[in-house]
């Protein structure tokens, strides 16, 4: 999956996709080395203009607001979970990311803005952690509880690339609050992905500029979304290292840090 994400774009003088550019300098929040999606922050996100070949940069809430939520009160709760009357605990629902093999099935909330409201999650890398299981001193057997080590993983030679998103627009029917949401696609992990993020093994859904360019501004019939949602970003194009296990505390969270005990990736581009 994918909760943590970097949007720090500090060299680059134009965010581009083919043709297309915005100059930097507009955006005063193109800075920011980490994004925890369980903040429920504002992100940067390329969004298409209607009737253009054209995109905007704008700011949206990470956190996908399905359509039947009426109040920000309904959107904690969903998020945050609660207790009914009754003193039931109804836990928590997840909507940073969309899994791309389920967007366009029916009754799935994703499926409208999939069809009609694709758009561009900007990241200069993202986070992730590998689960490895000690042995025991005694028996050579591994452990029933793993250690974790965080990773940083961004594309190579790229100061930024694109995630695919779908947004959603919203509107507050007690208080009239406009909100613009989004969730990140997902799909299986590439050679790289699989070894990093072991337990789950998935990644987001990263998309060369030509897929980008599609994704954003085609016209792509149901099939062909499914695809360009499912479709594995090079293993080799991408790089991976560890970082410290309290990086969302460090001035720095993407510095290397290394842990003299943890193998080596087999992968390694």
């Amino acid at each position: 999956m994918c909760y943590f994400n970097g949007q720090k774009v500090t060299h680059a003088e134009f965010i581009r996709l083919k043709h297309l550019g915005k100059a930097l300098a507009r955006y005063d929040f193109l800075g920011r080395d980490l994004q925890i999606g369980f903040d429920y922050g504002l992100n940067a996100v390329l969004k298409p203009i209607p009737g253009k070949e054209d995109f905007e940069i704008v700011q949206m809430e990470w956190g996908f607001i399905p359509s039947y939520l009426k109040t920000r009160e309904d959107i904690n709760r969903m998020r945050h979970g609660y207790k009914d009357a009754n003193g039931k605990f109804h836990p928590s629902i997840t909507t940073l990311n969309a899994v791309s093999e389920e967007l366009l099935l029916p009754g799935k909330i994703y499926k409208e803005a999939a069809l009609k409201r694709r758009c561009l999650v900007l990241s200069s890398g993202f986070y992730e952690w590998r689960h490895v299981f000690p042995l025991n001193k005694r028996t050579g057997q591994p452990l029933k509880t793993a250690n974790k080590y965080p990773y940083y993983i961004k594309v190579k030679n790229r100061e930024y690339f694109f995630m695919a998103g779908i947004w959603q627009p919203w509107t507050d029917k007690s208080t009239g609050e406009y909100v613009e949401s989004f969730a990140i696609i997902t799909t299986t992990a590439n050679q790289l992905m699989e070894q990093v993020h072991n337990s789950k093994k998935r990644m987001p859904t990263i998309l060369t500029e030509d897929l980008a360019y599609e994704w954003m501004f085609g016209a792509p019939d149901e099939k062909r979304i499914t695809e360009i949602a499912r479709s594995p970003f090079p293993a080799d194009q991408m790089e991976a290292y560890t970082i410290a296990k309290d990086f969302r505390e460090a001035l720095d969270p993407t510095k290397e840090f290394v842990y003299e005990d943890l193998p080596d990736l087999e992968f390694t581009g």
